[in-house]
């Protein structure tokens, strides 16, 4: 049940999905991969939507350059883990939301444990190498896995429900060379406000959500892009009849 004070907060989107959307909101644990520009955007949107609780991973540290976009973060907080800074200031913006910390990077040794413990899992990381593993850990887990990527004023966004959606190899089969790409925080933004909706929609069941389709933002034209996309069925990720 929800009491008076969550009616009070949440009145104005209860007001699109109703008192059980809202509960379904409130008992559901969402894994947030990475605390920087994405991270921060969308873990401050599931917050103040009552998401029961955040798990939030990231094993660097705070520094100056982060602070144009990662807004979970302070000039104060510069040198702290990011996923204690940003616990703290996810608490401040609701201290009904339970929030975890996992001061890691996410690799193949703890994935499947924190993707196990989650009923969805948002992809706020900056490299195709570390989403390539979450993806495989999302698929195995049987959980939905919300995309999301910026680079300068262009990002992207797509939604995985494993053995019904192309996964994320499926689409981008091969990582990319990391490189430091161009950030700015409105991008991270449009990409994590856009990630937060559809993780609403499915805890919800409200609209359509972004399956089989990639999602293409392009900031300095303020145009969005459909491109649809299929199941490669020799996906190595999700291929296998054991996912």
């Amino acid at each position: 049940m929800l009491d008076s004070s969550e009616v009070a907060r949440y009145d104005r989107q209860i007001r699109l999905f109703g008192s059980e959307g809202q509960k379904k909101i409130k008992e559901a644990t969402a894994l947030v991969v990475g605390a920087g520009g994405l991270g921060s955007s969308v873990s401050a949107y599931l917050a103040v939507a009552g998401i029961g609780r955040i798990i939030v991973v990231d094993g660097d540290a705070v520094e100056l350059s982060n602070l144009n976009r990662q807004i979970l973060h302070w000039t104060e907080d510069i040198g702290r883990h990011k996923a204690v800074s940003a616990a703290e200031t996810i608490r401040g913006l609701n201290p009904e939301v339970e929030v975890e910390a996992v001061c890691a990077f996410a690799n193949d040794d703890n994935l499947a444990d924190l993707v196990g413990d989650a009923d969805v899992v948002v992809d706020a990381l900056d490299s195709f190498s570390a989403r390539h593993l979450l993806n495989r850990a999302a698929l195995e887990a049987k959980v939905p896995l919300f995309h999301g990527a910026v680079s300068g004023f262009d990002g992207q966004a797509t939604t995985i429900i494993p053995k019904e959606t192309p996964c994320l190899r499926c689409i981008f089969p091969r990582s990319p060379p990391k490189v430091t790409s161009p950030a700015l925080g409105a991008t991270c933004g449009v990409i994590g406000s856009i990630q937060v909706t559809e993780v609403i929609k499915w805890l919800t069941g409200e609209g359509e959500l972004l399956c089989g389709r990639l999602l293409l933002w392009d900031g300095l034209q303020a145009r969005c892009d459909l491109i649809p996309v299929e199941r490669n069925p020799g996906c190595p990720d999700c291929g296998s009849e054991e996912i």
